[in-house]
């Protein structure tokens, strides 16, 4: 089978800051053999393009880590037996965690639309911001990218904007949501416990609010791209629906944040929703109406590629994967 690695599913392998070149196999590209590391500060660049329609999306994987305590996290108000039990019954264990963070590039034809920026070069000496990286191992330059598409203003969200006090993406606009941007830039922040995500956005962001288009609930960012609120997480969080030739993809951002104890109890409080009831509402909205219209969902923290299906499933919903659906 002839394969074009710009426009196809790949997996890319590199050492720190280095690309290795891949074997190819039956259409796949497999870890070079010479790979025997397998600490995750030190993975591989990893990429898969999949088609939508007449849209080719790429989930990049800026980077995963560790996590720690799982009910630090999540299900902060269960005890840790009950947490440990729903990942022991999920095949996961029940004292540790790893985490995930997924970019995603969208290519309509006529526009690359970028959806978040992972950690950046802040993130660097711990094994993240890879996203540059991933972007040029799938054919692209950050050049190239046209809209970058904050979903919130979260660091691991933000944090690739900048490098080195220039914007990584510099023939870009920007696109987000105007609830989002009020907040964090306001000085209310300071003294707060969001007083760190203030500086942030300040350092990353208000950079750039020239060349940022504020949209509300239902506004477009390119043709098939329209955005929808999703409060919760963030006071402004949104999420976006990608449709093309009638195939629909729903980008969650951090509605759902990990693909058992978010999604399996989506009533169970996160230590980083900031507004934990609303962004439990959220959660039964936004997946009930995945689950309900049979959506294929890509979301930022979910397993890479980080794109799957939800049914309803108890309390909550289970988790599907995605595997060749998007490829015949």
């Amino acid at each position: 089978m002839t394969m074009n690695i710009s426009r196809r599913s790949l997996f890319y392998t590199a050492g720190i800051g280095t690309l290795a070149a891949p074997f190819i196999m039956n259409g796949s590209i497999v870890r070079a053999a010479s790979e025997t590391k397998t600490d995750m500060t030190i993975s591989p660049v990893e990429a898969r393009s999949f088609k939508l329609g007449g849209f080719r999306v790429t989930a990049v994987r800026d980077g995963m880590r560790a996590s720690g305590v799982p009910n630090e996290t999540f299900g902060t108000n269960q005890s840790a037996d009950t947490v440990g039990a729903l990942l022991t019954e999920n095949f996961l264990p029940a004292d540790s965690f790893v985490n995930s963070f997924t970019p995603t590039i969208v290519d309509t034809g006529s526009q690359l639309v970028l959806f978040d920026t992972g950690m950046g070069e802040g993130g660097r000496e711990n094994g993240l911001g890879r996203l540059a990286e991933g972007l040029r191992a799938v054919g692209y330059a950050p050049e190239q990218v046209t809209v970058v598409v904050l979903t919130h203003m979260h660091g691991d969200h933000i944090g690739g904007l900048m490098e080195q006090g220039k914007p990584a993406f510099p023939n870009a606009r920007y696109v987000t949501g105007r609830t989002e941007y009020d907040f964090w830039v306001s000085a209310d922040r300071v003294g707060t416990g969001a007083e760190q995500g203030h500086k942030g956005v300040l350092a990353k962001v208000k950079p750039l609010a020239d060349k940022i288009t504020f949209i509300e609930d239902g506004g477009e960012v390119v043709p098939g791209i329209t955005g929808m609120n999703a409060f919760g997480h963030s006071p402004g969080h949104m999420i976006y629906r990608i449709e093309s030739d009638g195939k629909v993809l729903m980008l969650t951002a951090d509605t759902a944040n990990h693909f058992v104890l978010s999604l399996q109890r989506p009533d169970w409080e996160v230590r980083f929703d900031m507004d934990k009831a609303a962004a439990a509402a959220t959660r039964k909205r936004v997946f009930d109406m995945v689950a309900t219209d049979r959506l294929a969902f890509m979301g930022y923290h979910m397993p890479f590629p980080a794109v799957g299906f939800v049914e309803k499933a108890g309390e909550g919903y289970r988790f599907v994967p995605m595997t060749y659906q998007f490829d015949i």
